[in-house]
C-alpha cells in the first residue's frame, strides 16, 4: 500500500493520497488547490489517481477537486447527503472502494471490506455532525485484515478534539442538533473500530475548525478514547455544551469558500505576477478599491509601512489572517520581500482570493523614497499601558478572553473585527492587545486603514502582562 499525508502547516491542513502499488489505483482525500505535490508523487510511484473524495465540504480553504479532476480525470465523490453544483458520484455509508480489483469507481458488492479482492480497500463511514454530508474513509492494507490501517477521519474527529458543530449556523443547522449528530456519529461509528486503528484528521492546532486541537497529526482511535475530552463517558446535553462553548471566532472568509466547494471555482491558473510601482499600487487602491496587504514579518512592518497598508506576515498563519481583514473579491497588491511574492499569492488562492494585481518590489526602498507616504507603527510596553482606557479591546479568540483577559477590555476578536468597527468611537484611543502581539499589529493595520486615526497595540501581548495582571 501506498499511503502519504501532506500536512500543510500554514492552514493546519492535511491531504492523503492512498494507492495499491499492485494495480495502480489511487485515490486522493481532501487535496489542496495547487496540486502539483501530489501529481509528482503519484507518477514516482506510478499511481493512477482515479478518485478525489472530500470528507465533507470545506470552508477553511479552497479545496483542489476541480483541479484534479482536470488533470487526471478522476472522478470527485462526496458523501451521500452532499448538495453540489457540479457532477459528484456520492458514496454510502459501509460502501467499499476496492483498490486492488476492479475500478475505482464501481463500488465493490455488499458492505463487507473482506468482499474485496485482497488489496487495498476504503470503507465509508457517515459520519453526520460537523456538517451533514461529513464522511469518514477506513483504510485496510488488505480487505480481509481485522484491525484496519487507518482512518480518514476528516473534520469529525480531531486528535484532542472534536469537529465544531456550529459553522452552519446560518444555513439552519442548529449547533445542538448539530452536535447530537455529532456524538452518535462518534459513538456508534468511529470508537467501534479497534483501538490501534490510526487516526489521519483534516487537521491539526491553529485551525479554527475546531478549539482544541493538537499539534500531532495523528493518533489511534485508543489514545483519543482515553485522552480526547470530548469522547469520555458523559449525558448528551453535556457532551452538546462542551463542544458549542468557546468555539474559535469565524474568519470571514469561510461562508465563501464553503460556497465555492460546494458550487465550483474557477481553476487555479498560474500566471506572471506584475511588479507595480507604488503609485500605481495607489490607483488600484483609490480607483479600484485595492487592498494594499503588507507581507513582510511583523518587525519591518511596525518599523516603517505604507500609511493606510494591512498586514499580515508570511511567518505566521497569513492566509487565515488575510482572509480576516480583506473581504472575498476584494482586489490586493502585495508588498512583499523580493522572492516571497508568489508564495504570498499561493497562500491567498488557497483560501480563493485570486484577485491579486501584482506587487511592490523593494518595499522598504519604495518607502524610503517617499517618507511623506510612510507611517510608524504605535506599540506600547508594558508599563505604558493606562491605568484606565475606555477603548481596551481584546482580539483573542473567545475562549482566550474566558481563560484570563485584562481588566475593563472588551472581545473583539480578529476574525470578525470587520464585523464590529461600528462598535467603536473612532474619536477617542483604542488600545489593542492579543496573546503575544502578532494579532494586535493585525488588527491595529485594519483599523488605521479605516480611518481611526490614535490606535496602539500591546507589544508581547497578553503573555507579557500576565505579571501585571496575576
Amino acid at each position: 500500500m501506498y499511503f502519504a499525508q501532506y500536512y500543510l502547516d500554514c492552514l493546519s491542513q492535511a491531504s492523503y493520497l492512498i494507492g495499491d502499488e499492485s494495480t495502480g489505483r489511487a485515490v486522493l482525500v481532501d487535496p489542496r488547490r495547487d496540486i502539483d505535490d501530489y501529481l509528482s508523487d503519484a507518477e514516482a510511484a506510478g499511481l493512477r489517481i482515479e478518485l478525489v473524495i472530500e470528507t465533507h465540504i470545506h470552508a477553511d480553504f479552497l479545496s483542489g477537486h476541480l483541479e484534479l479532476a482536470r488533470a487526471t480525470g478522476a472522478t470527485i465523490a462526496f458523501g451521500e447527503a452532499a448538495a453540489t453544483g457540479f457532477p459528484i458520484r456520492r458514496l454510502r455509508d459501509g460502501e467499499c472502494l476496492d483498490l486492488g480489483t476492479g475500478a475505482v469507481g464501481a463500488a465493490v458488492a455488499g458492505t463487507d471490506p473482506a468482499a474485496g479482492g485482497g488489496g487495498v480497500t476504503l470503507t465509508v463511514l457517515a459520519t453526520p455532525g460537523h456538517t451533514p454530508e461529513s464522511i469518514c474513509l477506513v483504510v485496510r492494507e488488505h480487505a480481509a485484515d481485522e484491525v484496519p490501517f487507518g482512518v480518514l477521519t476528516g473534520d469529525t474527529l480531531f486528535v484532542g478534539d472534536v469537529g465544531r458543530p456550529d459553522l452552519l449556523s446560518a444555513a439552519g443547522h442548529s449547533p445542538h442538533d448539530m452536535a447530537l449528530r455529532l456524538r452518535r456519529s462518534l459513538h456508534t461509528k468511529l470508537l467501534t473500530l479497534p483501538d490501534a486503528t490510526r487516526v489521519f484528521p483534516a487537521h491539526g492546532s491553529g485551525s479554527a475548525c475546531g478549539r482544541n486541537l493538537s499539534t500531532e497529526t495523528s493518533s489511534t482511535i485508543g489514545d483519543q478514547r482515553r485522552l480526547n475530552y470530548a469522547l469520555q463517558p458523559m449525558p448528551e446535553d453535556e457532551f452538546v455544551r462542551l463542544v458549542t462553548a468557546g468555539q474559535p471566532a469565524t474568519p470571514g472568509y469561510f461562508a465563501h469558500d464553503s460556497a465555492l466547494n460546494r458550487d465550483g471555482h474557477p481553476l487555479l491558473e498560474p500566471t506572471p505576477l506584475a511588479a507595480l510601482t507604488l503609485e500605481e499600487a495607489l490607483t488600484a487602491r483609490d480607483e479600484h478599491g485595492a487592498a494594499l496587504l503588507d507581507c513582510r514579518p511583523l518587525d519591518v512592518y511596525t518599523r516603517a509601512h505604507l500609511t493606510g497598508s494591512l498586514h499580515t506576515s508570511l511567518d505566521t498563519r497569513f492566509a487565515e489572517y488575510a482572509g480576516s481583514v480583506v473581504a472575498p473579491g476584494t482586489p490586493i497588491v502585495l508588498l512583499a520581500d523580493a522572492g516571497t511574492e508568489d508564495e504570498a499569492r499561493l497562500r491567498l488562492a488557497r483560501i480563493g482570493y485570486d484577485r491579486v494585481l501584482g506587487y511592490i518590489p523593494d518595499p522598504a526602498g519604495a518607502l524610503a523614497r517617499e517618507p511623506a507616504l510612510t507611517s510608524v507603527s504605535h506599540r506600547i510596553g508594558m508599563d505604558e499601558l493606562p491605568d484606565s482606557c475606555a477603548q481596551l479591546i481584546d482580539v483573542r479568540n473567545p475562549s482566550e478572553f474566558g481563560a484570563g483577559a485584562l481588566p475593563g477590555a472588551r472581545n473583539l476578536p480578529l476574525a470578525t473585527l470587520c464585523d464590529h468597527l461600528t462598535q467603536l468611537d473612532r474619536r477617542r484611543p483604542v488600545v489593542l492587545y492579543c496573546r503575544s502581539g502578532n494579532r494586535s499589529v493585525i488588527a491595529a493595520a485594519l483599523l488605521e486603514a479605516r480611518g481611526f486615526a490614535d490606535v496602539c497595540d500591546v507589544a508581547g501581548g497578553y503573555e507579557a502582562l500576565g505579571a501585571r495582571v496575576g
